[in-house]
Formats: structure tokens, sequence, C-alpha cells
């Protein structure tokens, strides 16, 4: 990328921003105030009008709700179309949005009546005999009867009383004593739980008014249905034309508010920005073909891809370029610019190049996950491939089941093929997740929703991965499967740290590379040789090495490193706590990092027990489940009343092999009703809980994959923070360009 300052006259400050429009390249840069004798640029004349009109078009796109793939054809709109036909629009829409409010305003009147008076029509008395008493109280609210006549059985003040009740409401007539004080009867109901109801002012019997407020509803909704009718005739009518009128405008008002970025004075302007540097000879030749030699274009500095500290520029001649000079009528420009200037070249701010992340069609969906961490910097190694790498094969591990993967997959294939932008990116993360969940699917034994399918093959065909570690016959893959996530772990880190290295020592030097990154990789590394070793081997559980053998299928025997190499591999740490109390003495605090950082990896195992656990309760329920070998076997499901007749006969308790589980629910299926609920009931538990297993996959496997990059990856090596680079340009999508 290259730095890029543009100079000239106000006078063609116009033609010098459609020209950079037009070319779509300069990343324009806002004026950091660090010019003397330079201010921050106003918008363009018209301004003002154009944002009126946007804001204008926009409201209509929303009351006509109007979506991105109603425009018709691609065609040019010239501002006296556009003012004209957004006169109309707005007109209608406003007239029929305001009717349309009225409507829906009156509705809600005469709901809020019906409600108010629907207590009254079940009561069924007419309005006017509840008012109007000298010689009695009355009071109606929605209470149970029985605690109302308890209360006033007993209440003070009051002579008699009379109650009438109807499904939810009561109406309450009650004498008051001689003497009594007005508003006894409320009183006396302050111990009940009573709501008290308003008795509306109306001539009709509740229950007719309550019909017709009904017909002048329905009448009201009629009328809302057509005007929402003509609202849909007008969408259809001008949903192209407010499309292409937002892009137009929208195009407008960036044109004319681009000065807000760049440095003024009365009579000249200098606009900064960045641009990639192969595309700068072409900008220079368009901004000359624009205006002549009344600007300067200059390149100020280039940027390198690989880092070189906090210098990431390299200064440009400011003769070189073939940058044109300004002549008379940019001299006010060329002077006023030469003050901000030294030895040729603008005293630039510190402002970074911005980003542009280009990883292919394979990788490139997972610059999604890089970005929910933070964008690269210029200046930083962008770590979307090895998330690429990574984040689907962590996934896969601890899901590990076809039926499951094959359905991350097709979500992932709908999600792509339909829509755009995130969801289309999300699509393809989901797509590759689940291939790897098929593979691992595959290897843990022909893995479908919790069923070990390889169970099917034909007796004489041995599959080696028989499980994930559930059954008692497998216990030792799980122990196994957690020293995969130890050792995946520890190439992670050692990955990270390395780039760490590697970026210390372009931005500094080998000291810093050492002190930084080396000491990490040396204590990462010095320790867990020494797990992995024989040198003081009392403390360390026998699985750390029989691991390897049962991994392996026997092919490799691994009982740990010499007692030579463990002392070396306690002498390579011990040296990284000295380089790192050199370097960095505060970082000591964290000197158990390295040991703490790739047990934390042992999540992958735990994710993947658990999810293989819930699967395999889900089945157990639904279709039961046996041990054989006496109990030390692995778990086999039942499925019919047949078959569980027959685990029944040959049982541990009945002399054979086989230890029930759980009968199921599917295996008490027998003729009649309960059989038939049992079989339902079944397949219902089966069906809710391999999808609630499916989504937890989602927020446990993929949530701890993306921890594992982002706290245990990131940390060691990556920052984050980069600028997107967003060119002055707009990609026309409804309107043509008439020029």
């Amino acid at each position: 990328m290259s730095k890029v300052s543009v100079t000239g006259s106000k006078r063609v400050i116009d033609d010098v921003i459609e020209a950079a429009y037009a070319h779509h390249s300069l990343h324009v840069t806002d004026y950091d105030e660090r010019y003397e004798g330079f201010e921050p640029g106003e918008s363009l004349e018209g301004a003002e009008t154009v944002n009126e009109r946007l804001v204008t078009v926009r409201s209509l796109e929303s009351v006509l709700d109007v979506e991105g793939d109603e425009a018709d054809a691609v065609r040019a709109l010239d501002d006296e179309e556009l003012e004209r036909e957004l006169e109309d629009v707005r007109e209608r829409v406003n007239a029929l949005n305001d009717r349309r409010d009225e409507l829906q305003a009156e509705i809600r009147d005469r709901e809020e009546e019906i409600d108010r008076m629907e207590p009254f029509a079940d009561l069924g008395i007419e309005l006017d005999l509840l008012r109007g008493y000298d010689s009695l109280e009355v009071v109606v609210g929605e209470a149970k009867p029985d605690a109302v006549e308890a209360t006033l059985a007993d209440a003070d003040g009051i002579d008699a009383y009379e109650v009438f009740a109807g499904s939810d409401v009561v109406a309450i007539f009650a004498k008051p004593a001689e003497g009594a004080e007005a508003g006894v009867l409320q009183d006396s109901l302050v111990g009940v739980d009573i709501a008290l109801l308003e008795v509306p002012e109306a001539d009709a019997s509740p229950a007719d008014y309550v019909a017709e407020l009904e017909r002048e509803r329905e009448e009201l909704r009629a009328d809302l249905e057509s005007v929402e009718a003509d609202l849909a005739d007008v969408k259809e009518e001008a949903a192209g034309f407010l499309l292409r009128a937002e892009e137009q405008l929208t195009i407008e008002a960036e044109k004319k508010e681009a000065p807000l970025s760049f440095a003024t004075t009365e009579n000249a302007f200098v606009a900064e920005g960045w641009i990639p540097t192969d595309a700068y000879p072409d900008f220079e030749a368009a901004i000359a073909d624009a205006v002549g030699d009344h600007v300067e274009v200059e390149e100020l500095e280039r940027a390198s891809f690989t880092p070189d500290g906090d210098h990431h520029t390299e200064a440009v001649g400011g003769d070189g370029g073939g940058s044109a000079s300004a002549t008379d009528d940019a001299a006010d420009a060329t002077t006023e610019k030469a003050a901000a200037t030294d030895g040729g070249h603008a005293m630039h701010g510190d402002d970074e190049p911005p980003v542009v992340q280009d990883n292919g069609s394979a990788a490139g969906p997972f610059e999604l996950l890089v970005q929910g961490f933070g964008r690269p910097k210029y200046s930083e190694f962008d770590p979307t491939l090895l998330v690429f790498l990574t984040f689907p094969l962590m996934f896969g591990f601890m899901i590990g089941d076809v039926g499951y993967g094959v359905l991350y997959a097709a979500i992932g294939y709908f999600m792509y093929s339909r829509y755009d932008g995130t969801f289309r990116e999300l699509g393809a993360v989901a797509m590759w997740a689940g291939g790897f969940t098929i593979l691992f699917g595959i290897y843990f034994g022909i893995d479908v929703f919790g069923y070990h399918a390889y169970q099917l093959l034909p007796g004489d065909v041995h599959w080696p991965v028989a499980g994930k570690g559930l059954s008692p016959a497998d216990l030792d893959w799980a122990l196994s499967f957690l020293i995969v996530s130890v050792l995946f772990g520890i190439v992670h880190l050692n990955v990270g740290h390395a780039l760490s290295f590697v970026s210390n020592y372009q931005q500094h030097d080998l000291k810093h590379a050492l002190y930084e990154g080396g000491s990490w990789l040396l204590l990462l590394n010095g320790a867990w040789i020494w797990i992995f070793s024989q040198h003081l081997p009392g403390p360390k559980p026998d699985f750390l090495f029989e691991s390897f053998s049962i991994l392996t299928f026997g092919a490799v025997s691994f009982a740990g490193f010499p007692v030579a190499v463990g002392i070396g591999g306690v002498v390579a740490a011990g040296l990284g706590v000295v380089l790192l109390a050199i370097g960095e003495p505060p970082e000591l605090a964290e000197v158990l990092s390295p040991i703490v950082n790739v047990i934390s990896y042992a999540r992958i195992m735990a994710v993947l027990l658990a999810k293989g656990g819930m699967a395999l309760a889900v089945n157990l329920l639904a279709f039961g489940a046996y041990i054989d070998g006496g109990g030390d076997g692995s778990f086999h499901f039942i499925f019919t009343p047949e078959y569980l007749s027959y685990v029944q006969e040959h049982s541990v308790a009945n002399g054979g092999e086989y230890e029930l589980v759980f009968a199921g629910l599917t295996t008490a299926f027998e003729p009649g009703l309960v059989g038939v609920i049992a079989l339902l009931a079944g397949i219902a538990v089966a069906f809710v809980g391999h999808v609630v297993v499916l989504l937890l996959g989602v927020t446990s496997a993929g949530i701890q994959a993306v921890r594992l990059e982002y706290v245990e990856f990131f940390g060691k090596f990556y920052e984050g923070g980069g600028e997107t680079y967003l060119p002055f340009g707009y990609d026309r999508e409804y309107t043509a360009d008439d020029r």
C-alpha cells in the first residue's frame, strides 16, 4: 500500500472528487490537523439537499418494506427524473401511510373499548342500572363472589347488599347504614382481591354496544386491508425507482461530503489516503486526465507487507512517482502545502495502512472468525489460513459423528447457497466443520447419531477404534484422546510462539525475538519434554506413555523420553525462564502458563466425551441398551421388544454374558394403545434429544474451538485492530453511470 496526497486548488475540487470516486481505489484518511494554516473541509454545495432526499428515500423504503432484490433493470437516473418521481411517490406513500396509521389507531381504540365493555356484557346488567342511585352504592369489579359476600356479611356500616356475578366480574349493590360515610362499600372491600371497573357512559346495553364496536372494528380492518393493498401496489411500481434513487443519492452524498476528510484553506485543499501501490500510476493518470496539471499527486510513503517494526513504511522521493506539478491555478495550494512539508515530503501522520484480507476461496470464509477477534493490522501475520486448518479439525474431533456431520454440512450448504455476506461465510465454515465431523465420525467406529454402525459389518471385519471411550471396553481410548488433545495443544502453541519469534525478529532484532518468543518456546517444549520423559517417573500416570501404543494400534511403543532428554528439557525450560527474566521480567508471573495453556486443550477431549455421552443417553432412553462381556464390553442398543427378550434371557443374572442397562421406550412396544404410545414416545425422545445434541454441538464444540483460537493461540502472537480497506467509490448495482 502507498500513502498518497492530492493537492490542488479548490476550483477543481469537484473534478478531483469525481475522478477519485470513479477510480475507486483511494482509501481516504481523515485530516488530523497537523498542517499549519489548514482546517477540516466543509461539505460541497447541495449536500444538505442530497441528504434530505436520501433520508426521504430510505424512509419510503422502510414504509414499503422494499428489499434489495426488487429492482428492475439497471439504468441511469437523472436529477430531474429523481426529483419529480420522488415527490410523486412521497405524496402517495405518505397519504396512504397516514391513513394506515389512523386506521390502526382507531382499531386499537375499538379493541380497548371492547376490552373495557366485555366484563359488563358478561355481567348482563344494563349500564344505567349500575349508576345514579342516591340511597345505594354500586361497585363493579373483577373478583371472586364468595370472597366478596363473606367480607360484606361482616362489614360494619352496610345494612343490606346484593351481589350479581358473571364469569369473571361482580356487581355489588349495597345500602349504607344510617349515618355511614360515603364510600363505605369500597372501604369495606379493602381486604378483598378485587380490580375495580369504571362503569362506561353508554346508552345501549353492554352486549349491543360490544357488538356495535366489533362491527366497527371489522369495517376498519377492511379499510386497512384496502390501504395495505394500495401500498403494495405502490411498492410494486416504485421499488425499482427507490433502490436506484437510494444508490444515486448515496453516491452523491459521499462525493459532497468527501471534503470533510480533507485539509483545506480558503483556496486550496489536500486529500490524503492509502492506495494499492500497483494502482498508484493509474490513479495519478486518472487525476491528471480529469484536471490536467491543476493538482499535484504525490506518493508520500510506501508500506511493505513484511513488518519492520515501528517504522512500517518507507518514504518515497518527492519528485518520484511522476507526480504532476501545480500550475498557476494551483499556486495557492502548492504554497500552502510547502509549509507542511519537509524535504519535499509531507509530514505524514502515524496512521497504519488499511488491510485487505485475501485468503482464497477455501480459507476466505474463515476471515469471519479472525475478524471476530479483530482484523489483522497491516504489520501483522494474517492467521486466517491457520484457523482454516485448525478450527474444523477441532470441531470435527469434538463431535465426531457422521449423522451430525451430514446435518451440519447440509445446514451450511443451505446458508451458503441461499444467502450472501456473513451468512454465506458461516455456511462455508459449517460445511468444512461438518466434513471433518463426518471424517472423525467414521474414525470413531462409523458413529451415526451415537450408534456405532461398524457393528453392522460382517463379524470378520474389525474396526480399530470401536468407540469414544464411553463403554467399559474402550475406556483406554478416553485417556488416549486426552493425550491427543494435549499433543495438539503443544503443536498449536508452538506455532503461535514461533510466529511471535519471527514477528519480533522482523520488527526488532534477534535479541528481542529470543526474549519475547524464544523464551516461551524453550519453556513450553522443555516443560512438556520433561513431562513425557522417564525422569522422576513416580508421579507421572502410566497412560502418558501407554496411549501412544493404543493410538498407533501397537505400531509405536513409547515408554517416555530417556532420563537424559528429560533433564535436557528441564535445562531448556530453565534457560527460557532466564531469558524471560532478562527481557520481560513482569511476565515471570506467568511462568507456568505453557503448562496451563496446554492443559486447557483437554477441553477438546471433554467435549468429545460430553457430546458422545449425550447421544448415548438419548439412544439409551429411546431404544434401550446392554453391555456385552458380562458388563465389561461395549454398549449395544436393543431397538425391538424381541431383542430385549433375548437380552434378558441371556443376561448375567441368567448365566449369560449380557448386562441390561435400560430397557428403553421403543422396546416396550406391543399391540395396543400403551405399546403405540411407548413407540411414539421413544421416537419423540430420539428426535428431540438428537436435535438438542446437534444444537449444543454448535454452542459447545464451536465456542470451545473459537476460545482456543482466540485465547490460547492468538494471545501468543496476534493483536488485531487493523482498519478495513474502504476505497472511495461505489459499486453500482441498480444505476448506470451516464457520464
